[in-house]
């Protein structure tokens, strides 16, 4: 019989005994993998039951454990009958989101503190965007910019529809990291996506009066092509620093009131 290894702990003490994995987390480790590394695509299948079975030795309750470890981290969806099976899923940022609420909240943190590093990084973002950014970048930051104008001509002298105002607005800033050629930090944007603008709709229904100037929003677009003039211009220091100033005065709006102070994990409950 094999011995146990004990950890030595610098005050004498024996440390517990590392927990051998369980047969069907190494199997879902394995699967883990594949699908990391995309030899198993979303929207494909993983292989049936019994040739996993076959294939890894084990009895279908073994396989079927590892199938809802993988299926608890969204990584895939089982679906039952003659057709159906275990079905490989993109990711969903969404997930992380809430999983990232409640650590934040375990923390303390609040709105302010989200968008205090959203302050530090997004600019960032712009900078890095305007050393590296393609045709392509300009175009669709451009359409965004377009779609955010033409919301606030069709009122008609009113402020624009808070959904789509919102939906394009949170689009622009999700180009920004997204295409800023750092795939840590466009992660890190998507994954504060929801917790963004789940306080953004809250904060801006709270004061919104359809009737009220579109002169706020028609400030912001005009920030936005200030934005995409430096970047397309290559000017890194000029869209950090506009990007921080816009930031900052959006900021003026956003936290004013008692949201600022709003627990992270409430804008999910």
């Amino acid at each position: 019989m094999t011995a146990i290894n004990h950890t030595r702990l610098p005050d004498g003490k024996i440390g517990q005994p590392v927990r051998a994995p369980k047969t069907s987390e190494l199997i879902a480790a394995q699967l883990r993998r594949q699908i990391v590394r995309g030899a198993v695509r979303p929207g494909e299948k993983l292989p049936p039951e019994t040739q996993l079975m076959e294939h890894f030795g084990v009895s279908r309750p073994t396989i079927r454990e590892a199938f809802r470890i993988l299926e608890t981290e969204r990584l895939i969806v089982v679906r039952p009958g003659s057709r159906g099976g275990a079905l490989v899923v993109a990711p969903d940022p969404s997930v992380a989101a809430r999983y990232v609420g409640l650590l934040l909240q375990l923390q303390g943190a609040t709105i302010d503190d989200v968008y205090e590093a959203r302050k530090v990084a997004e600019p960032y973002c712009a900078g890095m965007l305007a050393k590296c950014r393609t045709e392509q970048d300009i175009a669709d930051l451009a359409a965004v910019i377009a779609e955010a104008e033409a919301a606030i001509d069709a009122t008609e002298g009113r402020a624009p529809d808070l959904a789509e105002w919102t939906r394009h607005s949170h689009r622009f800033h999700e180009l920004i990291m997204e295409r800023s050629g750092n795939k840590t930090l466009a992660l890190q944007g998507a994954v504060l996506r929801d917790i963004v603008a789940m306080h953004t709709e809250l904060r801006v229904s709270r004061s919104f009066d359809p009737a009220e100037s579109p002169e706020r929003f028609r400030r912001a677009v005009r920030s936005y092509r200030k934005l995409v003039a430096l970047i397309e211009a290559g000017d890194a220091d000029g869209a950090r620093r506009l990007w921080r100033s816009h930031m900052d005065s959006a900021a003026v709006f956003l936290l004013k009131d008692e949201l600022g102070d709003t627990p992270v994990v409430e804008l999910f409950t």
